[in-house]
């Protein structure tokens, strides 16, 4: 099913993952590009919305929320029912906390995500944006890597996103469901989490420590701003061509996690000692060694290209951590 152009403006969209560090991002371009937005965030007893807390109260009270668990198909439909397009991006992404609890990564990234396209083949929604990761790609095999590098699982996380592509896949080809597959690189800024290389620097750093401690300096990443990342999205639910298709939104260019830190130093103004710790270290088998975006695709399907550049990006997340600084553990390894 080609030709499924998504008009926004005044749409009814769902997105799931609306408390995350993507999803709060997500959820104020949508409603500045004039969509109804129902942000889906994980039932809380503390009544918590996560990262949409730092969401201006002007641009939040256009949201409706949406308490519910992506894990639950009743809880799914009745999020996904009234709406045009669903912009899904509930997933558990923590890498090292996979090791620990990989059934969880299923519950929540396969089940969770054949919940959502069961919803919408159902209730007919007119496009579905599915979320996927780089991780799935694996270490290089060549580089940039393009959306026909091969897939490898090598963690519980990365195999639980293949397994939510692939489920995906098999709605547009079985179902025609008008779905196409995103499939963002590194994404970083303001609101992200600990579990995250560019905050541990940072966080480490603004909170005075003499020492900074991180896994391997060596894998090679592709940093893409997540205003970036963001309007990836909103192209590929506007694209004419993008059903049925996985597009990869990358910044185009690797840089080491030792480079990255002396690039902060910098930005910061600070010097401070490295130090490589083996409970940061993955597994050799497991770690991913290079991600580079080819994202030519992306730029010939929907027009999006990046527009921030690494340094650009890097000091915005540094003006929020510092005025946030409270929010992160230094003391501690975010799994």
């Amino acid at each position: 099913m080609k030709g499924c152009p998504m008009e926004l403006c005044n749409k009814k969209v769902l997105v799931t993952g609306a408390s995350g560090f993507i999803g709060s991002h997500l959820v104020e371009r949508l409603v500045e590009e004039g969509c109804h937005v129902r942000a889906m965030i994980h039932y809380n007893s503390a009544d918590r919305v996560g990262n949409l807390e730092h969401v201006a109260a002007t641009v939040l009270e256009k949201v409706e929320l949406y308490r519910g668990d992506i894990t639950d198909p009743f809880s799914v439909r009745g999020a996904v029912d009234g709406c045009s397009a669903v912009f899904h991006l509930a997933a558990l992404i923590a890498i090292p906390y996979s090791y620990v609890a990989p059934q969880s990564y299923v519950n929540t990234n396969v089940s969770g995500t054949l919940n959502v396209l069961e919803a919408c083949r159902a209730l007919g929604v007119e496009k579905m944006i599915h979320t996927s990761t780089s991780e799935t790609y694996g270490t290089a095999q060549y580089t940039p890597i393009d959306e026909q590098h091969p897939l490898q699982g090598q963690s519980p996380y990365s195999a639980s996103k293949i397994g939510a592509d692939k489920l995906a896949e098999s709605y547009y080809r079985s179902f025609n469901l008008p779905v196409a597959t995103i499939r963002p690189f590194n994404t970083f800024g303001p609101r992200q989490s600990a579990r995250a290389i560019i905050p541990t620097i940072i966080s480490q750093i603004l909170a005075g420590k003499k020492v900074l401690r991180l896994g391997s300096l060596d894998p090679v990443r592709d940093f893409n701003f997540v205003r970036d990342t963001v309007e990836g999205f909103v192209k590929v639910a506007q694209s004419e061509d993008s059903c049925g298709e996985v597009i990869n939104v990358g910044f185009g260019k690797g840089i080491t996690i030792g480079e990255l830190a002396r690039d902060i130093f910098a930005i910061i103004g600070s010097d401070v000692e490295i130090v490589s710790e083996d409970a940061r270290v993955r597994p050799t088998k497991s770690e991913v060694m290079q991600l580079i975006c080819d994202n030519s695709k992306a730029a010939g399907m929907t027009g999006w290209k990046p527009t921030y550049s690494l340094h650009e990006g890097l000091k915005e997340t540094v003006e929020f951590i510092s005025r946030n600084l409270s929010l992160y553990n230094v003391d501690a390894y975010t799994i």
